[in-house]
């Protein structure tokens, strides 16, 4: 099925219809998520609570971009789909995946020295924190989990399918990036 024909339709695919819903429903969870921190910080006195070290900035300012970075491969992805191009799709798919496997273990490693730091169960900042950034860690590694998958179906072929779980996979990832910067963004605001 060529760009052409899947341009034919009369209504918006499944595809669009689903992830515009995901996304809406996500983006509510997150906006939960960012509205209780703040809450939470407004109500306390010291934020973060003493025994807990203020965030460090530079660093989770630069994993955020790195992982932002993989929104251009993922723009290529879905428009060298749209475009009948399977060896550029491909090709960006695989440079995307190692931005955003890289940034995932990086994150997990800090994950579990936070934890080593201060539990999880310790106070209302912990209990936000770890919540927050445990569901951002949590989108970024279902997304891995989507471009693997469309990786395994682009290896067999171009289909209309294909092109459209290209569009959505790539509006995913835009999400999730903006999700990341918006949770680092709360989570840095401790170190203000």
């Amino acid at each position: 099925m060529t760009a052409a024909i899947v341009s034919r339709r009369s209504s918006l695919p499944t595809a669009w219809w689903g992830m515009v819903l995901l996304i809406a429903s996500e983006a509510t969870l997150f906006g939960c998520f960012v509205a209780t921190y703040f809450y939470l910080r407004f109500e306390t006195a010291i934020w973060p609570p003493p025994g807990i070290p203020k965030p460090h900035v530079a660093v989770p300012l630069i994993l955020a971009s790195c992982l932002a970075l993989s929104s251009a491969p993922m723009y290529v992805v879905s428009h060298a789909a749209a475009g009948g191009r399977l060896a550029t799709a491909r090709l960006a798919l695989v440079v995307a995946l190692v931005i955003q496997c890289g940034y995932l273990a990086f994150e997990v490693d800090d994950f579990s020295n936070s934890l080593a730091r201060f539990g999880i169960s310790r106070d209302a900042y912990s209990s936000i924190y770890y919540t927050m950034l445990g569901a951002d860690h949590a989108h970024v590694f279902v997304g891995i989990v989507f471009n693997v998958w469309l990786l395994g179906k682009l290896a067999r072929g171009l289909t209309g399918y294909r092109m459209r779980a290209a569009q959505a996979i790539s509006w995913y990832w835009h999400f999730v990036n903006v999700v990341t910067f918006v949770v680092v963004g709360t989570l840095l605001s401790a170190a203000v």
